[in-house]
């Protein structure tokens, strides 16, 4: 209880609180503006977080993605747009309560919904984290390395619709990852002579390019001269009727748990768990027939359970060093970037910091039922009139600068485009991105712990299969990969995998 006691002081000092709010009130804006998303302001502000406090970096990073996960439902109640890909479901019911005038009351209901999944995932992370964390401590290189392995294993195999691709797309992380200075031996690998390169190539760099370009190109594809009328976004004020909060006390509760349990499997996301949220209320309900008409369960199931996946998806990240989705990836970034090494040892290396940043996500979550529904209803929804033309310049020059900053080097914005192309081509074959930042951050891990484990054991490889953790997790990770196959055989399409 110190534990907490000690972050939560640490937060509610003036600079943390203040980039709270911002970044909550921020988060909500690029929710509410289409083709922008959590995972592209995360990584444009990650450049700028070298010079910041951690705890205040941190607090802007709780901010932007638990504003933005609800800020998502904005355009998903009102133009039937998803702001985010996580409030897909939302629209199913949300977009049918606006046509009827009810939009004011789907975006209220919204915010709740977020707030009570975001303290609900917030809570998880603060309870399961730190035992998730002691548990580990036992553990070895030889686990060390399974656990690396599993964590690319997964994303690859559950990120997207084809199993190869994502394994594909790991391995390319894991290339990627070792090019630099060996650490073990000192040899320089893949840098072509380059100096620039010994360092290898700044993940940070990479980030950006691959999460934040494509959806700027993707932007300007679509060439929006002129945004919305002020019709179109005319809104009315919306009240709850006498125990109609109570009706959903169920869906809130059970929206919960399942984005919970999907945040912490490494891969899923809040799409996935706003998908089964909506499904399993809709099961629950004595109306199915109703739902996908504007029933307001629907929208509390799906944004609920969106949020949900947020803090969840850190607990894994923050115990294993294997990131539940890729914001979870982005806040690893920012650890390291601030000295700190992800993984068991996180928690006793700042216990301060650390526990600040669970209260951060329990704070930013709370701020939402605050700011988010006056504001959401009758001012951020009025940016969705900037056309198109004028973000993507402003974002453009955003990237360019945060990327300089970093090193000052001018060869880094030429990476952070290279890689903005790279992941912008993948996306148009549906190679998912998540597993090449994934493999970048495990494939050292796992390669300096299974040298270590050898030389430990003298060589004898036997050693990663004979501990009982170890055999554990390397079961897990043979069934991980082989389950696409299993699953396509039974179904009678093994050559399609």
């Amino acid at each position: 209880m110190d534990f907490y006691i000690h972050a939560l002081i640490s937060v509610m000092a003036p600079g943390p609180m203040i980039a709270m709010i911002g970044a909550t009130l921020l988060g909500v804006l690029i929710g509410a503006l289409p083709g922008l998303n959590p995972v592209m302001a995360i990584a444009l502000l990650l450049p700028l977080t070298y010079s910041m406090d951690p705890l205040i970096a941190l607090a802007m990073v709780a901010g932007i993605y638990n504003g933005s996960m609800y800020g998502g439902a904005i355009p998903a109640i009102l133009l039937r747009i998803p702001g985010t890909p996580a409030s897909i479901a939302t629209t199913f019911d949300g977009f049918p309560m606006a046509e009827r005038g009810e939009a004011s009351k789907a975006l209220k209901i919204a915010c709740w919904s977020s707030a009570i999944g975001g303290i609900a995932s917030a809570i998880a992370l603060m309870t399961m984290g730190p035992l998730l964390a002691r548990m580990t401590l036992s553990f070895g290189p030889a686990e060390y390395f399974w656990i690396a392995v599993f964590g690319m294993a997964s994303v690859g195999v559950m990120v997207g619709s084809d199993a190869v691709k994502g394994i594909m797309a790991a391995v390319l992380g894991l290339l990627i990852g070792t090019m630099g200075i060996d650490n073990l031996s000192g040899q320089a690998r893949f840098t072509f002579g380059q100096p620039w390169m010994l360092g290898g190539l700044d993940l940070v760099v990479v980030l950006v390019g691959l999460y934040a370009l494509p959806p700027v190109l993707q932007l300007a594809e679509k060439c929006d001269l002129k945004g919305l009328s002020a019709a179109q976004l005319k809104l009315t004020k919306s009240r709850f009727e006498k125990g109609e909060v109570r009706g959903f006390i169920p869906t809130w509760l059970r929206a919960s748990g399942i984005g919970i349990v999907v945040g912490i499997l490494p891969g899923a996301g809040g799409n996935i768990a706003a998908f089964l949220s909506y499904n399993a209320t809709k099961n629950a309900s004595n109306e199915p027939e109703s739902f996908g008409k504007g029933n307001p369960l629907g929208v509390a199931a799906a944004e609920c359970g969106n949020n949900a996946d947020n803090a969840a998806s850190m607990i894994p990240a923050m115990s294993l060093g294997i990131p539940g989705n890729v914001v979870a990836a982005l806040v690893l970034s920012a650890l390291t970037i601030h000295g700190l090494q992800p993984g068991p040892q996180l928690f006793h290396q700042n216990p301060t910091l650390i526990g600040g940043f669970m209260m951060e996500m329990l704070i930013t979550s709370v701020l939402i039922f605050a700011l988010g529904g006056a504001l959401a209803t009758r001012v951020f929804a009025q940016f969705q009139r900037l056309p198109g033309v004028l973000l993507v310049p402003a974002i453009l020059v955003l990237m360019c600068v945060g990327v300089y900053v970093i090193n000052g080097r001018i060869v880094d914005v030429w990476i952070m485009l290279g890689a903005g192309l790279a992941g912008y081509f993948l996306e148009k074959v549906n190679v998912p991105l998540a597993p090449v930042i994934l493999g970048m951050i495990l494939g050292p891990l796992a390669e300096q712990s299974i040298r270590r484990a050898l030389l430990i054991s003298r060589g004898d490889a036997s050693e990663l299969f004979t501990r009982p953790l170890s055999a554990t997790l390397a079961l897990m990770t043979l069934l991980i990969i082989v389950w696409p196959a299993l699953k396509a055989m039974r179904r009678g399409r093994f050559g399609n995998i």
